[in-house]
């Protein structure tokens, strides 16, 4: 019998934010609360009670999230989710910074049709700040030249992929979304840890819940890398 044997996982990276009560949710959007529905003490086991937006902590849009006639979470394919990813590093822009097509060069020839774009914006060291809601974004040029490389899953370690205005709306809008969710993609937004995926044939998992027609999902991610 012949044949190569299985690659075993080299180590494995939690590219996710921990949730509780403090969690940071895009302005309007429902806070999370984590409260005991159940204990030991009185039960005899312990259950969570958990109340959440489908858009807190690290977590996916589906194309239903802008779009009324958009897959929903639960449609879409699930290697949207899991793949090789390549990291954009995209360190040193000032608050609301845009991030352009031209700061992609470095990695566009590895933007190709299944790679998870994830663009490292070190804006997760802000997280539970004030700060944190001031982040880099994307432009819609560079979001539409992304989705035309062929590339369907797109993620950062910010708020949202556009910009956020606390108490308004974007001066761009929402292009960014609009261009990766109207392609049918999916945005992954609240990662974290991003310099230290793997440099080597790095992959990434964002699977999320199976939350039947929802908008989006949390999501456990993690990255990892094959081989020896």
């Amino acid at each position: 019998m012949t044949g190569s044997a299985a690659q075993p996982v080299r180590e494995v990276v939690d590219l996710s934010h921990p949730l509780d009560d403090d969690t940071p949710v895009y302005p309007g959007d429902p806070v999370a609360r984590f409260t005991p529905a159940a204990t030991v003490a009185a039960d005899g086991y312990n259950v969570l009670h958990v109340r959440m937006g489908s858009q807190t902590g690290t977590h996916v849009d589906a194309p239903y999230h802008f779009l009324d006639d958009g897959a929903r979470i639960d449609e879409l394919p699930l290697e949207y989710f899991l793949g090789p990813a390549v990291v954009a590093d995209v360190r040193g822009k000032p608050p609301h910074g845009r991030i352009e097509w031209a700061d992609l060069q470095p990695c566009a020839h590895l933007l190709t049709p299944g790679r998870i774009l994830l663009l490292r914006t070190g804006w997760d060291e802000h997280w539970g700040t004030d700060a944190y809601f001031d982040h880099p974004y994307l432009t819609g040029d560079a979001a539409a030249r992304v989705v035309a490389a062929g590339v369907r899953t797109v993620g950062l370690d910010a708020l949202s992929l556009d910009e956020t205005i606390v108490g308004g709306t974007p001066a761009d809008g929402f292009a960014a979304h609009l261009e990766v969710l109207g392609a049918g993609g999916v945005i992954v937004e609240n990662l974290r840890n991003l310099g230290a995926v793997p440099q080597v044939d790095p992959v990434v998992s964002v699977l999320p819940l199976r939350l039947a027609g929802a908008d989006g999902a949390p999501v456990r991610a993690v990255a990892f890398g094959l081989g020896r």
